[in-house]
């Protein structure tokens, strides 16, 4: 089978500096691969650089064996759908306008914002409140609503924990486990590694710039030496 995404000796970097120094990297489609590391060793590099927002110095990224454009609103025409860390919603557009934006150069598929806000309904009870008046959970609800409603292949997921309470972090799980249901493959980077592990199948550790490890996600739950040695954690 033809990996869904196949990362191939990425570099990329910012102002003449080297932040990806190598990575490969694939992904099976309708899979979780959970993207762990330290802080500053290029995880949201490789989500940006792989949406086209950082520009790769070489190597070569692949989606269904096509290489994908370089231009950031031809990938999310090929397929793949960024949720960024923080965010990043449009403060003074209505959740309603988020999603008639978002669902303009939409692919058939299952997602429509009907369905979106079903799976999100506390969404629908703010259709007409601008984004910058939410809180913190209901942006990223949107931000992975607005994602979600392009019928996506591929699903970046930066940090989507960044803030919330553990009763919004539950949430955020269910919808994850959702976009694997309906057959999108999702890349998570994530620090809390509670979410990372109820929803990946395999871990991936990012480290310098390259992938340094990368196994099923009860193998790594069961081997807390490599945790600690690769995160320092417990």
């Amino acid at each position: 089978m033809t990996p869904l995404l196949q990362v191939s000796q990425l570099r990329s970097g910012y102002a003449g500096s080297t932040v990806l120094d190598g990575v490969d990297l694939t992904l099976e489609p309708g899979s979780i691969l959970g993207l762990l590391g330290r802080n500053g060793v290029g995880k949201s590099t490789l989500i940006m650089t792989l949406m086209g927002l950082v520009p790769t110095t070489s190597g070569t990224v692949l989606l269904d064996g096509v290489m994908l454009p370089a231009r950031p609103h031809k990938i999310a025409r090929a397929g793949v759908a960024l949720v960024p860390q923080g965010r990043r919603v449009w403060a003074p557009l209505t959740v309603g306008e988020h999603l008639k934006l978002a669902t303009r150069h939409a692919h058939p598929g299952t997602w429509t914002a009907d369905s979106v806000l079903d799976l999100l309904p506390r969404l629908r009870e703010r259709l007409r409140q601008p984004a910058g008046s939410l809180s913190g959970g209901e942006q990223q609800m949107l931000a992975i609503a607005r994602a979600l409603v392009t019928n996506p292949r591929l699903v970046l997921l930066d940090e989507p924990s960044d803030g919330l309470a553990p009763a919004i972090i539950e949430s955020i799980m269910d919808v994850i486990r959702q976009m694997q249901t309906e057959g999108a493959a999702v890349l998570l980077v994530e620090q809390d590694l509670h979410l990372a592990f109820e929803v990946s199948d395999e871990i991936a550790v990012l480290d310098r710039g390259i992938i340094v490890h990368r196994t099923d996600t009860e193998s790594f739950r069961g081997d807390p030496d490599t945790a600690h040695r690769l995160l320092g954690v417990a």
